[in-house]
């Protein structure tokens, strides 16, 4: 048990113990709910309960009484046997696991989320796919996502392939949502498919009540049946277990740490939303299915860096990227794509040995116009290519694999310059913009 020195002697004084439902009054206030472990290294003086909600909270035992309602067994996950049948009247819809908290638990010693279920563990405990489709389920990697690493998408786009070679109607991708946006973008350019490909995640493990994972993945598989023939990112709407957002592969991103709503479409909008496995299309200027045949290109160049620029940023960090071997840089600049000029040498010598430099803004919203002010123009004079209103991590990820196309610069930017999976848009607009 994590609990020791107060909060212990606290439990064991009212012979309380984990899994126990009890109340606790403090300061004119009650709480009723379930006892829960905690980390080992967490506040002698707090205790956690999990609500009626699906939440848990923390409440410090200061001044605090404690009573048992109800004797409880320690919280486990336990699923019962799924019969799978298979259904020539449903479509047959792969999910492919990299880990990540859709497939995770929560480790009651160390209070951590680690991603141990296997892919089966998926259909195990959300049995309700198999009322929508076919499912067949492969483990490519069991990784929390801020280890996911470029190498990585070139396999998950082979294996994403393969499963549509093999007869897939549809492609699921469970993936942690640190770097989903990453992901998606990298599938986005490196697959033109017939079925749709949909990529979800979740911000709360699957052992919790308050968990999103059962909801993103059901509507996932709902997506991955629609007519919308792309990579996409299905994930919470809003804070309530009401619907999905479908978002572009290459305009969304995760804009907040926590909330179940994290992603949003950036400079466009969803498009279609899914609720209990059925989508309602928001818009038509989406690849349709079967409209194009498979086709993989997962060559990538991973020597590739994003800079973010700041006030007193010095030439020695272009500069070291230069001297180690770096083929490209992602710039991350100010407002409309600005840099000090004190990095203007730099960036001319990083053209001159034929390193490709692309130009964004920190901003998200909005697009990058460097023939505004003469800083701009220095900067174009001095070989950086426009990133146009790409958001910057999809830049970043559409540099790699540019660059895995050619090594020539005008290649490169050509390909950076031309919507390939609907990265770019013709005209600016500011109704996307987040009030």
């Amino acid at each position: 048990m994590g609990y020791k020195g107060s909060s212990e002697n606290f439990l064991n004084k009212s012979d309380v113990s984990i899994g126990d439902t009890v109340l606790i009054e403090k300061n004119d206030v009650s709480y009723e709910g379930i006892l829960l472990d905690r980390s080992e290294d967490a506040d002698d003086g707090c205790i956690v309960l999990k609500l009626d909600s699906g939440y848990n909270i923390g409440v410090n035992i200061n001044n605090a009484t404690i009573g048992l309602i109800e004797k409880g067994d320690k919280p486990k996950i336990s699923y019962k046997p799924v019969n799978i049948e298979y259904d020539d009247k449903k479509l047959d819809i792969s999910i492919i696991s990299t880990g990540g908290t859709v497939s995770s638990i929560i480790d009651y010693k160390t209070g951590a989320v680690h991603p141990v279920f296997t892919a089966e563990d998926l259909l195990r405990s959300n049995p309700e796919l198999l009322d929508l489709a076919n499912i067949d389920v492969k483990a490519l990697y069991n990784i929390l996502s801020e280890n996911m690493k470029p190498e990585y998408w070139v396999n998950s786009a082979k294996s994403i392939a393969d499963e549509v070679t093999s007869g897939a109607d549809g492609v699921v991708v469970a993936h942690g949502t640190d770097t989903m946006h990453f992901t998606s973008a990298a599938l986005s350019f490196m697959i033109k498919s017939p079925v749709p490909i949909v990529v979800t995640g979740a911000q709360r493990s699957s052992d919790r009540p308050s968990s999103d994972a059962h909801l993103n993945l059901i509507n996932s598989v709902g997506a991955a049946k629609s007519e919308i023939a792309e990579v996409t990112v299905c994930m919470h709407s809003t804070l309530n277990d009401d619907y999905c957002d479908l978002h572009r592969g290459t305009k969304v991103r995760k804009m907040h740490t926590s909330r179940r709503d994290t992603f949003r479409s950036i400079d466009f909008e969803p498009l279609a939303n899914v609720k209990e496995g059925k989508v309602s299309y928001l818009l038509n200027d989406f690849k349709k299915r079967n409209q194009e045949d498979l086709v993989l290109n997962n060559k990538i160049e991973e020597k590739v860096a994003i800079v973010k620029t700041y006030p007193g940023i010095s030439s020695e960090i272009i500069n070291y990227h230069i001297d180690k071997g770096y083929k490209g840089l992602l710039i991350e600049g100010t407002g409309l794509g600005h840099l000090p000029e004190n990095l203007l040498d730099s960036i001319k010598r990083a053209n001159q040995e034929e390193i490709a430099i692309v130009m964004t803004s920190q901003c998200i919203y909005g697009r990058v116009n460097m023939n505004v002010y003469s800083t701009g123009r220095k900067l174009l004079n001095a070989g950086i290519i426009s990133g146009k209103d790409m958001i910057p991590e999809v830049a970043f990820v559409k540099l790699a694999w540019a660059l895995g196309q050619s090594s020539n610069i005008e290649e490169v930017k050509n390909i950076i310059q031309t919507n390939l999976a609907g990265e770019l848009n013709e005209k600016s607009s500011t109704k996307y913009f987040l009030n």
